[in-house]
């Protein structure tokens, strides 16, 4: 039986350039819950973007935060129970900063904590990018050491593509954090990945693998499918990672619809 389903947004659920859902899953989010199925977006993003996105239904859903370094269990933004949270080594945290700061021009840095993105003095202008894309809550600060809450997530953004940098930093960092591709121009680093989270959020609640459906398309999505026990990866993803995971999906609310019919039926 099927008790709770795992979704990355960017790529999978909404498709890369745009910025909202599709508002017919919101009800099929309501029907699962009607057949004890908890939902989980599980992303890269914050979890007051993620909440942004999910507003209608918000109170009622679990939310896999930062690529799995922070859970969330149902409730407000004010009171939603911290499931799991994973930092990082600070210092070697903030090393991994200024190694990014002294890579060529355009790399742009984003430095997480539980619900607030920070970046640069100098990155104002990207800033109102990410705002205006993802909705993160963010704030300004002149230097990685000024950030006032322990880290979860350093990330990496340049608009050609982050490949290059993954070159140039994994030789140092690779080994000592979780270094992900994570969508289009990303790059991670956690001492958590989805999988993480997904065992999180398990134990948390009591669940095992094959109660659990997970819908990715990314490198970054691959320890959370390795983590469940039906997984689904994205037509549209590389010819890799659809051999690794045979279960495919074109459509997440299709899909969803399918597998309500399975569970009504048998209600």
């Amino acid at each position: 039986m099927i008790k709770l389903i795992a979704s990355d947004i960017d790529g999978t659920l909404m498709p890369y350039g745009r910025t909202e859902l599709d508002p017919r899953l919101f009800p099929l989010i309501h029907r699962l819950r009607e057949q004890g199925v908890l939902f989980c977006p599980a992303s890269g993003r914050q979890f007051h973007s993620l909440r942004r996105l999910f507003a209608p239904i918000a109170n009622e859903i679990a939310f896999l935060c930062e690529n799995g370094a922070i859970l969330y269990g149902a409730g407000t933004e004010e009171d939603a129970p911290v499931l799991s949270k994973t930092v990082m080594e600070q210092e070697k945290a903030l090393a991994l900063c200024h190694d990014i700061l002294a890579l060529p021009e355009g790399a742009h840095i984003v430095i997480s904590g539980a619900n607030t993105s920070y970046l640069m003095t100098a990155d104002a202008p990207f800033r109102e990018q990410l705002v205006a894309v993802t909705g993160n809550a963010t704030a300004l600060v002149d230097r990685p050491e000024d950030v006032p809450e322990e880290i979860l997530k350093v990330s990496l953004y340049r608009h050609s593509g982050a490949e290059p940098d993954a070159d140039l930093l994994g030789p140092r960092w690779a080994e000592q954090f979780r270094m992900t591709l994570a969508g289009p121009g990303w790059l991670d680093f956690m001492s958590a990945d989805k999988g993480d989270g997904i065992r999180g959020i398990c134990a948390a609640l009591g669940l095992t693998p094959d109660e659990v459906v997970a819908f990715g398309d990314h490198y970054n999505d691959v320890p959370m499918l390795e983590a469940v026990g039906i997984p689904y990866m994205m037509e549209g993803s590389d010819d890799y990672l659809k051999g690794r995971f045979p279960r495919h999906c074109s459509n997440v609310e299709d899909t969803l619809e399918e597998i309500l019919a399975g569970l009504e039926k048998k209600a």
